[in-house]
Formats: C-alpha cells, sequence, structure tokens
C-alpha cells in the first residue's frame, strides 16, 4: 500500500500526516507499506516541516525526517492514495489527474473524509493560526482521519480474504 498526503506547501498538514499514518501503520505491525507527502506549490522544497508541527509530533511521541517536495506527475502511477487536505487541494489534484495519460488508477480523496463527519472534512490550514491551537486541530482531525482510513482498510483487507 502507496499513500501520498497534499497539501498546499507541505510544510504543517502534509508532514504531521505522514507522520501519523506511519506510526499507526507500524503499531498495527502491517507490512509494505510506503507512505510520503507532497506540496503543491514549491514553497518549501528541501525543507524541514513547520517547527510548531514539529512540536507537535514531538509532544506525541512521533517525529518526521521529511523534507518538503513538491508533487510529480509520476506520484498519480506511484501512489494507491493521494489524500488531499482541503477542497481547493482536492479540486487540484483531480486537475492535475485528468491531464494525464494514460488516465492513473490512484484514488485522489479528501483525507478528512474518513472522519464520517461533513463538517470536519476540510483540515485547516494551521500556518497562520497564532500558536498551537490550529496545529492541535489539525492534528487531532489527522489523527482521526488516518485511523479511519486505517480502520476501513483492515476491514476489508479482512473481508477481501473470506
Amino acid at each position: 500500500m502507496k499513500v501520498l498526503f497534499v497539501c498546499i506547501g507541505n510544510t504543517c498538514r502534509s508532514p504531521m500526516a505522514e507522520a501519523i499514518l506511519k506510526h499507526l501503520v507500524l503499531k498495527q505491525n502491517l507490512q509494505d507499506w510506503h507512505v510520503d507527502s507532497a506540496g503543491l506549490r514549491d514553497w518549501n522544497v528541501g525543507l524541514e516541516p513547520q517547527v510548531r508541527g514539529q512540536q507537535l509530533l514531538k509532544q506525541h511521541g512521533l517525529k518526521t525526517k521529511h523534507l518538503g517536495r513538491m508533487i510529480t506527475p509520476q506520484d498519480f502511477y506511484d501512489f494507491d492514495y493521494v489524500f488531499a487536505m482541503d477542497s481547493s487541494n482536492l479540486l487540484e489534484l483531480q486537475q492535475m489527474a485528468t491531464r494525464l495519460n494514460p488516465s492513473p488508477k490512484c484514488k485522489i480523496q479528501l483525507l478528512g473524509s474518513y472522519i464520517g463527519r461533513k463538517e470536519d472534512e476540510i483540515i485547516q490550514d494551521p500556518y497562520f493560526s497564532q500558536g498551537m491551537g490550529g496545529f492541535n486541530a489539525a492534528y487531532l482531525q489527522i489523527l482521526e482521519s488516518c485511523e479511519g482510513f486505517l480502520q476501513k482498510y483492515i476491514y476489508q483487507e479482512k473481508f477481501d480474504e473470506e
């Protein structure tokens, strides 16, 4: 299973999601998973994630070695799931995918759709928030979304085996 998280700059939400899902996958002892993150803009290419995000991950016993990168056309072929953090990211990813030939088979979805509450589907960008409040909110949404995705994946795997 290959999962890519995408946000606008690959400095807050998507690197947090990458670290969270990597941790959850390890806890579940799932094998052959590749988890990464990327941005739609080049602002943070080669840079570490936003400091507040790294601090929050550390508070939860997580860390990241990610360096910012931009999404590439090849990513649409290399990953099974491409998760957007908000509706503008989703629209841009869908538009990028429609221009590719042959059409990629990856699933492009809102990560927040795995929360199961329409009002929480959009993971707001905490970059311009004051303090840690926006980062805490994004972290909790991402965590719940990743747990929901894994539950659905694990259930589907068991169902497919039967």
